[in-house]
């Protein structure tokens, strides 16, 4: 990969970039004044034609870092055709709509057409808009597969294919969809793939698409947002939904976008939040895409305290200055945490993401923290505000681990998986069961005063901290 020369934006602004005044106008009217470290990097090596692997945290001006020169580079083009000249391929709908939406407004003083092609929706009005003709398609894999199949979307014509979020759309299994719009495309245009982690899925398929790519990378691989400060505590599964409607109603947050793994999860914890007289939405797979915009507009107004989301749902979302992530239940892949609290401490706003954990999820923190390469700071919640926080064993891993980032959290490094139970109480049973003891002796029994010893614990108290929720 040939890697650009970084930039400084303190004496750039988007005129310098190279950009027509009929994009920097637009840039302007939005509130921008300068370009950001993405935004410098990028647009002057895809207005050259080159291709591009961008790794920048949500919230870094990515999609102006490729919309802009793309809409630039339609603009000048000569060529003209009522089949669709760019494609973006998003991982949800949400983040498709998203994505549409600001290349319309960046667009809009430029004569380009664009729509977006989802699922959850019908078929006629994009087919519509197709047969029209479009400069520019933002679409999912699956449903602009299926256009294609009928026949309906052409692909022949593409001169810029942008993937955005590569991480996600592999996660989410959309790698054999790729593959299939892929063999549908020119074989010569200019590629684009952005990314906020890179894993070894990701290098692979920008292996296989991008032709001497110029690298760009404002943040560190798999790291999180600088301005985002970070808490967890522990929690008994039980215990979670009071927690979290005391975290909320005591520290009077506004504003709060909370994670669970599973749609049901999402649902059982809003119905539970209302009755406890806090407004909450949830957002997920299930729901229809009208009910999700909804519920995302209902919150970006502040109509509703909390929106309740799943992970693919959530991919994308765009919110300004949400001061509040919660993790509700940890993610099972440490690289979805970071996609999770980067939903604040966007835009150079600060931000805090409280992670509430159970027992059975401690070893999906310290994965977490292997992937981080830090610590995240330990309480145990008090309702008065002193939170105590607590001190790991030296039983725990540590975060600077060279095991893969990738693996399950509770496999271990023999391909095993240790139980739940806590790593000290392993550990100390280990050191027992290597004395040369003979447990049938009466003798060596012990006794009954002897057996109070108290159980080890993975946490220990260790000092008492102001509180950080006030």
């Amino acid at each position: 990969m040939v890697e650009l020369e970084k930039r400084t934006t303190n004496l750039m602004s988007f005129t310098q970039l190279g950009l027509r005044s009929e994009l920097t106008e637009a840039v302007k009217a939005k509130g921008y004044t300068e370009p950001s470290p993405i935004q410098a990097q990028a647009i002057p090596a895809i207005l050259a034609g080159k291709d591009v692997i961008g790794g920048a945290q949500t919230g870094t001006g990515k999609t102006a870092a490729f919309g802009l020169p793309l809409l630039q580079i339609l603009a000048e083009s000569e060529f003209k055709t009522k089949r669709p000249r760019t494609l973006i391929l998003a991982p949800t709908r949400e983040l498709a709509a998203q994505v549409h939406q600001s290349i319309m407004d960046y667009g809009k003083r430029l004569n380009l057409k664009s729509n977006v092609i989802f699922g959850g929706v019908g078929f006629n009005p994009q087919i519509t808009a197709l047969r029209r003709g479009l400069d520019i398609i933002v679409a999912t894999p699956g449903r602009l597969l299926d256009l294609c199949q009928r026949r309906e979307a052409n692909l022949s014509a593409i001169e810029i294919l942008v993937l955005d979020e590569a991480d996600r759309m592999l996660d989410m299994g959309f790698i054999h969809d790729i593959k299939k719009i892929l063999k549908l495309l020119p074989k010569k245009r200019q590629n684009l793939l952005f990314s906020a982690t890179y894993s070894r899925e990701v290098k692979k398929l920008a292996d296989t698409i991008l032709s001497e790519p110029v690298e760009v990378e404002v943040a560190p691989r798999n790291a999180t947002a600088d301005r985002v400060d970070q808490e967890a505590f522990e929690v008994g599964q039980k215990s979670k939904r009071s927690t979290l409607s005391s975290m909320i109603s005591k520290g009077k947050w506004s504003q709060v976008l909370v994670f669970t793994r599973t749609k049901h999860g999402a649902n059982r914890l809003t119905t539970q939040l209302n009755k406890d007289g806090i407004t909450a939405l949830a957002i997920h797979g299930n729901k229809s895409q009208s009910a999700r915009e909804k519920a995302l507009a209902s919150f970006k107004a502040n109509k509703v305290r909390v929106l309740v989301a799943t992970d693919i749902a959530a991919r994308g979302l765009d919110i300004v200055s949400l001061p509040y992530v919660v993790n509700f239940e940890l993610p099972n892949i440490p690289e979805d945490y970071v996609h999770r609290i980067g939903r604040t401490g966007r835009a150079g706003l600060s931000g805090k993401a409280i992670s509430l954990v159970s027992e059975t999820e401690s070893e999906y923190l310290f994965a977490i923290e292997k992937l981080l390469k830090k610590r995240i700071p330990l309480f145990h919640y008090r309702e008065d505000g002193d939170n105590i926080e607590i001190e790991r064993l030296s039983s725990s891993p540590p975060p600077h681990s060279r095991s893969n980032n990738r693996s399950h959290p509770n496999q271990s490094a023999n391909g095993r998986r240790p139980s739940r139970k806590k790593i000290s109480q392993r550990n100390e049973a280990g050191r027992m069961g290597n004395a040369k003891s003979d447990a049938n002796q009466k003798s060596s029994s012990p006794t009954k005063s002897q057996d109070k010893t108290p159980k080890p614990s993975r946490w220990k108290p260790r000092k008492v901290r102001p509180a950080s929720m006030r």
